[in-house]
């Protein structure tokens, strides 16, 4: 592994006006009405803008048993869109580490790695991205907190595939993930001199502990514990150790925005996601519903206050208003890097959003292959 060409991999640069490198994460969210091929195909879509605008990275989050994500299977996604861009980074955002054998990971990004040699981030989480019962099925256990628990560990074994180095006399020394470093030293065998680069994801101070003492660059949802970004990232960067693939910490932040040609319409797009929200918390996951059908929603008064606390933290309007509320958020927290999940029933809206966001910050993508 070459670990400066690692370290380029994880340092963005920031394009256009933007104070950061931005960046898109996917869910690949399903609207009433649509889909999953419709909500692929959007992706694909969003991948090919941030291929020639100038986006950074393009992560795919894995989700399970959710009717309104088809993003339950990062690397078959990401190996899509691989075929249809050319120089933005893929990634998970991301792969839940307990619910795979590290093995199988390593093997499934070695492959992603070939298809797109130095292009391919794998950002990893400890939760399920999924409820209990669905995480049990995943795992094939009920002991659901021993995947978690077993996280460093885990993280541990997965890092040997991926270097292809466990030491003489370890039960793994004779196994390798192909493709991977083990070809790099077979009679003709080429390889190439990346390996992706591993990122911690959180959304407490778990994984941001960890993530520093490591010297590993750090993704935290934002997007979804609002509360605990500043906490967490303080955490990581008090934690940081210096490391073969990073000398500083560098963090990137999940955010929710959605962009509109008009305020009031951003508005509707934002209620009905917050609506697929309500649903989702209480147990009735669907398809994401439409602008209509939640304005004709009789939200209870509960409901109402979760849909409030939800959407303060959604940053939405016009671009110019859209970018104001990026660019403050990255002043607060110090992010060294914004990644932009627009959750939205109709994929034209996504795309829309996407648009005035690149348009706002003037990316124009003119940049290097790999900047």
């Amino acid at each position: 592994m070459d670990e400066a060409a690692q370290r380029d991999g994880i340092r963005g640069t920031a394009r256009g006006t933007a104070p950061v490198p931005l960046s898109v994460l996917d869910l690949v969210t399903v609207g009433a009405g649509r889909t999953a091929t419709d909500a692929l195909r959007t992706s694909v879509e969003i991948a090919r803008l941030a291929d020639s605008r100038g986006f950074h990275r393009y992560w795919v989050a894995e989700h399970h048993s959710m009717p309104g994500v088809a993003s339950s299977s990062p690397a078959v996604i990401l190996a899509h869109l691989a075929a249809h861009t050319d120089r933005v980074r893929l990634g998970s955002g991301g792969v839940m580490l307990p619910n795979h054998a590290p093995l199988v990971i390593a093997e499934q990004f070695g492959t992603l790695e070939a298809m797109a040699p130095g292009r391919i981030d794998l950002g990893l989480g400890r939760a399920p991205g999924t409820d209990g019962a669905t995480a049990a099925a995943l795992r094939r256990t009920q002991r659901l907190n021993e995947g978690a628990d077993d996280f460093p560990d885990q993280l541990a074994e997965l890092v040997r595939f991926l270097d292809d180095d466990f030491p003489d006399g370890h039960p793994y020394a004779r196994i390798h993930a192909v493709p991977g470093p083990v070809q790099a030293t077979s009679p003709g065998g080429v390889q190439s001199r990346h390996r992706p680069p591993v990122w911690l994801l959180g959304s407490s101070g778990f994984s941001a502990r960890l993530a520093g003492a490591l010297g590993l660059p750090f993704a935290f949802a934002h997007h979804f514990s609002a509360q605990n970004t500043i906490p967490a990232l303080d955490l990581y960067r008090d934690s940081f150790r210096p490391s073969a693939v990073l000398d500083a910490p560098y963090a990137l932040i999940g955010v929710a925005a959605i962009a509109a040609d008009e305020e009031k319409e951003a508005r509707r797009q934002v209620l009905a996601a917050a609506l697929s929200m309500v649903r989702l918390r209480t147990g009735r996951p669907g398809l994401v519903p439409t602008p209509e059908e939640a304005e004709a929603y009789e939200f209870s008064a509960m409901e109402r206050e979760f849909v409030g606390s939800w959407n303060a933290n959604v940053i939405h309007g016009t671009a110019d208003e859209v970018r104001a509320g990026l660019d403050d958020l990255q002043k607060r927290t110090g992010a060294d890097e914004l990644m932009i999940t627009g959750n939205a029933h109709s994929g034209d809206v996504r795309l829309r959003s996407y648009e005035l966001i690149a348009d706002a910050y003037g990316l124009t993508g003119e940049r290097g292959a790999q900047g």
